[in-house]
């Protein structure tokens, strides 16, 4: 696999940074996960592939395992707000001058300065930060966030993934590592540089959710069906909308313009009486296999089952048959080969990655006679 080989030490945290660790995993890479005492199960649920140990970086010795830790690492990955670290004599200057080659990532929701960079939030309000959430919604209605999935895992995880990948790529040539401040507002922003970047073409120019791509064009939304379902449309080109006319049976002639924004309201209203006139299955014979860009809005188990889905391979199933998405993108030579077993049990592992990195079995039962580290097989036998 295309990570094969590479460290990560991944901190345990929510949602962006376990998602971040578990794409490394999945492409290869050797995670090991540091949990914190008193946990019982990682909440995100995102630890496919990892191995996990209990350590108490609050006790006096627990910064210094840790340290023995990078050390020999290639990547370190901590979600915590600024300055946590430091404060556990974990910061980057101390780190990356015991381990040049480290790669120091730091995944937070505000960044490492600025008059936010200490206060807590969540993927909404990052999402708020951004500008992006002004964007979203329907026309009259609040703001509402997609889920926690653009700032948490687009603007968070995936962009920290990016950052790892550039700089393990960048340490082949320099020999040097460095530290990557990954964080939640700009990373959405960023992803939104499609928005910034044609406010002034007219995309944008209309309030929320009245505007081409945001719920306000009659081609471009969803719809209900008979059954109480709904079917997505996309006909933005004229070609895609013409086909979606055929498909609805009405005829063009008999409409406004396509573009005709002042029609817009009136041509969802017309719209709208149609889709409800069928249902989901029956749209579908009408338009699978068409160019007129029109969809089924699958539930989740519906998209995992879904003929294309299937033909694909798009998902997997554990030894727990729980279904999940394959990693993605699929790489032709050195693909992804994701761990089938379960996820592992917090402080399964403590003794086999301390041994790995280079402890001896007299350090870890000094650890263990300590506190400061903990492993599920100890209490099990208990």
């Amino acid at each position: 696999m295309a990570l094969r080989g590479i460290k990560v030490v991944e901190l345990a945290g929510l949602a962006p940074g376990p998602f971040c660790g578990m794409v490394l995993a999945d492409f290869g890479a050797q995670v090991s996960r540091v949990d914190r005492p008193g946990f019982s199960s990682n909440l995100s649920r995102l630890d496919r592939g990892k191995r996990s140990l209990v350590l108490d970086l609050k006790r006096p010795e627990g910064p210094g395992v840790l340290r023995r830790l990078c050390a020999r690492a290639d990547v370190l990955l901590e979600p915590f707000r600024s300055g946590v670290m430091e404060k556990l004599q974990l910061g980057p200057n101390l780190l990356l001058q015991e381990n040049p080659k480290l790669i120091y990532a730091r995944l937070s929701g505000f960044g490492q300065s600025g008059s936010f960079s200490q206060v807590a939030g969540h993927d909404i309000n990052y999402l708020a930060l951004s500008g992006v959430l002004s964007k979203i919604g329907r026309s009259g209605e609040n703001p509402y966030p997609p889920l926690n999935l653009l700032a948490d895992f687009g603007g968070g995880g995936l962009l920290c993934t990016l950052g790892i990948l550039m700089a393990l790529v960048e340490r082949m040539h320099s020999g040097k590592g460095q530290v990557i401040d990954a964080n939640m507002v700009e990373g959405t922003a960023y992803l939104s540089s499609f928005i910034w970047k044609t406010q002034k073409v007219g995309l944008w120019s209309k309030p929320r959710g009245q505007n081409l791509l945001d719920g306000g064009a009659p081609f471009y939304t969803t719809y209900r069906t008979a059954d109480g379902e709904f079917m997505a449309v996309g006909a933005i080109e004229p070609q895609f909308y013409q086909l979606l006319i055929k498909g609805l049976g009405l005829k063009s002639d008999e409409l406004p313009n396509q573009m005709s924004q002042a029609d817009w309201p009136e041509m969802k209203k017309k719209f709208a009486d149609v889709f409800v006139k069928k249902t989901k299955a029956e749209w579908c014979q009408v338009f699978d296999g068409t160019d007129a860009c029109v969809t089924p809005v699958l539930t989740l188990e519906e998209a995992a089952h879904h003929d294309h889905s299937r033909e694909r391979g798009s998902f997997l199933t554990d030894e727990d048959q729980l279904l999940s998405p394959r990693p993605a993108p699929l790489l032709s030579r050195t693909p992804a080969v994701p761990f089938a077993q379960r996820d592992p049990f917090v402080g399964e592992h403590t003794e086999e990655i301390l041994k790995n990195f280079g402890f001896n079995q007299k350090e870890i039962d000094e650890l263990y006679s300590k506190g400061i580290i903990e492993s599920s097989k100890t209490k099990c036998s208990l």
